[in-house]
């Protein structure tokens, strides 16, 4: 038997790498709070977090946050910064083996399920995945951790050591955590090694290529 039946993976800095849209949409936000940013490349920390959390942390006002999210989602639709991102180079190939292989793949992101949806349809990716899950627009799922939970109660999945979370920051660690599920950390994202040993990850991987050799062994 495989070792691996069922794989979720994180979206943002697991599938792709979205800095260019992520990063300008927050930028175009917080230009319209008036608040200073150093760089573009300074607001990476946006990228994995829920949003939420992420414009509190940066400094938002709560009375503020709603505005800075309606505003990021419009730069985000409207200026295409939805697709303005880069499939990691060999993950197409590495889910078309691992459906060969007869995996279950789910999609497990904090992003707005719809957009997650538009992305994986628009790289033609959608056809390897058996479940999206994600937050709505309504701020339902907020939490890696509810978005997890989600994903296994809509498809029936008990947590097992067949079952494993792929992320690339501790928020994905903590939400597999959460549901009793194992986790693999990528290093090729937005995480570190030392956030993922903090955060006492299963395995950490550092290719893409690596992490194909993992899951199909």
């Amino acid at each position: 038997m495989a070792r691996f039946s069922t794989i979720l993976f994180d979206l943002d800095g697991t599938i792709s790498d979205p800095k260019s849209g992520i990063t300008k949409s927050v930028a175009y936000a917080l230009d319209y709070l008036k608040i200073p940013y150093p760089s573009l490349d300074s607001l990476t920390v946006f990228i994995g977090p829920p949003l939420r959390d992420s414009f509190l942390d940066y400094g938002v006002k709560e009375r503020d946050v709603n505005t800075a999210i309606a505003k990021y989602r419009e730069y985000y639709t409207n200026e295409n910064g939805i697709f303005d991102l880069t499939v990691y180079a060999g993950f197409a190939g590495m889910l078309e083996k691992l459906k060969r292989a007869d995996k279950k793949i789910f999609l497990a992101t904090c992003k707005v399920r719809s957009y997650a949806r538009e992305i994986l349809e628009h790289f033609s990716l959608a056809q390897y995945f058996d479940f999206i899950s994600g937050s709505e627009l309504d701020g339902t799922r907020t939490s890696k951790s509810e978005v997890i939970a989600f994903a296994l109660e809509q498809t029936k999945t008990q947590a097992s050591s067949e079952v494993i979370m792929v992320g690339d920051r501790k928020h994905d660690i903590i939400g597999a955590k959460d549901n009793k599920l194992q986790v693999a950390s990528v290093l090729y994202g937005y995480g570190s090694k030392e956030e993922f040993l903090e955060y006492k990850t299963d395995f950490i991987i550092d290719t893409v290529q690596n992490l194909e050799m993992f899951l199909l062994q």
